[in-house]
């Protein structure tokens, strides 16, 4: 892949790290540029204008200057980075299964698990809205239920899908593996985090900052 890849992100989002931990995985150079979205760098008129109108991070920006295409969302940015490599199953139904705990992770599980973290970690509970409040508990519970399908997946698989890594680990990797800090307890899904483990262990692992 020749073109210049940057990556527009806020260093502490699992959807960021989704992408600098694929580019890692296939030695892909990527380059990064830093927003604070606690500060509201990505709802600047420039951001906006130049970056994605919608205000959000991560955008994969690809090539630079006149001629820069840019990505939002993660799991896109993910694909094309990832495309006619080994993190993309070639078989058809594989690859659809891929697709559908891609689909899963956006869904039903960072909903729930990156929002606590988020609400938790860096708003802080003293800060939460009356309407924050509310629906902490009914993210525990579906955030948990999430974890409990992923742990009965893993108990007779080593990845999600195919027989190896694919982007379904990467993508349920990224907010999984720092659930703890939305207050859930890893430790009540063994196989979770065995497949933790076999994530770390892969080549070109890099850690989320």
């Amino acid at each position: 892949m020749a073109e210049a890849l940057t990556l527009h992100e806020d260093p502490r989002s699992g959807n960021c790290y989704k992408i600098r931990l694929t580019a890692a995985l296939l030695g892909l150079p990527l380059a990064t540029r830093a927003y604070d979205i606690m500060k509201g760098e990505t709802r600047t008129p420039e951001f906006l204008a130049t970056v994605n109108a919608n205000g959000r991070i991560p955008v994969l920006q690809i090539g630079e200057g006149a001629d820069a295409r840019f990505l939002p969302e993660s799991n896109a940015a993910c694909w094309y980075l990832a495309h006619g490599s080994h993190l993309i199953p070639e078989d058809r139904f594989a690859q659809a299964d891929m697709l559908r705990w891609m689909f899963f992770e956006q869904y039903n599980h960072e909903p729930n698990v990156a929002t606590l973290r988020f609400w938790l970690r860096f708003v802080g509970e003293a800060n939460l809205s009356p309407e924050q409040r509310a629906q902490v508990m009914p993210k525990r519970i579906a955030g948990s239920a999430a974890l409990d399908l992923m742990n009965r997946q893993l108990a007779g698989h080593a990845f999600f899908c195919g027989e190896g890594v694919t982007l379904a680990d990467i993508a349920l990797f990224a907010y999984t593996h720092v659930a703890e800090e939305g207050g859930f307890v890893l430790g009540d899904y063994p196989h979770i985090n065995a497949w933790i483990a076999r994530m770390q262990a892969l080549p070109g692992f890099v850690p989320m900052d």
